[in-house]
């Protein structure tokens, strides 16, 4: 047999298995970011903030949880959060109002905290922790667009700077 052509055969699908499967890896990272974003971001906000008794998403994700397309993050009025979780056809099936409000200085405090601590940015969302140590948790946005969980302690320093993956 000519070992030419049955390299030819065994390299030609080599290739063609390689290359399916770079471009599925690539859709499938692409995929992964769960952030909502444009018309749709506008019409789950606005189904969340309505079952949440008014207020400003604050964040809009899909959700991976059987009968959960959305969980949104609504900030109400009074300074509350809740979260809401909505199926596809955005009615609320859950939501979940955090355990304690932080106030207004109180939050100032966390977010110039947390953006000394990744060097400036955007705060995504801000709240009181359950977990033992931590008194704080909050999501930032660096300047390059990287995202870092962090948690303070009652004092405001940094008890853990995590980047999100």
């Amino acid at each position: 047999m000519n070992t030419a052509l049955r390299s030819k055969r065994l390299l030609v699908p080599t290739v063609v298995a390689v290359a399916a499967l770079a471009v599925g890896g690539t859709v499938w990272a692409a995929s992964g970011d769960d952030e909502v974003g444009g018309g749709e971001r506008d019409r789950v906000a606005a189904a969340a903030e309505k079952g949440a008794g008014g207020g400003d998403a604050v964040s809009v994700e899909t959700s991976d949880d059987a009968g959960e397309a959305y969980e949104v993050e609504v900030r109400r009025p009074d300074g509350t959060e809740v979260d809401v979780t909505l199926d596809a056809d955005l009615r609320v099936v859950g939501h979940d109002a955090d355990d304690r409000v932080l106030g207004a200085e109180e939050r100032a405090s966390v977010e110039k905290a947390v953006l000394d601590a990744v060097g400036g940015g955007t705060v995504l969302e801000v709240g009181a922790s359950d977990d033992p140590g931590v008194a704080y948790e909050a999501d930032v946005r660096d300047g390059n667009g990287v995202e870092w969980d962090v948690d303070l302690d009652a004092a405001f320093a940094v008890v853990e700077k995590t980047e999100d993956r």
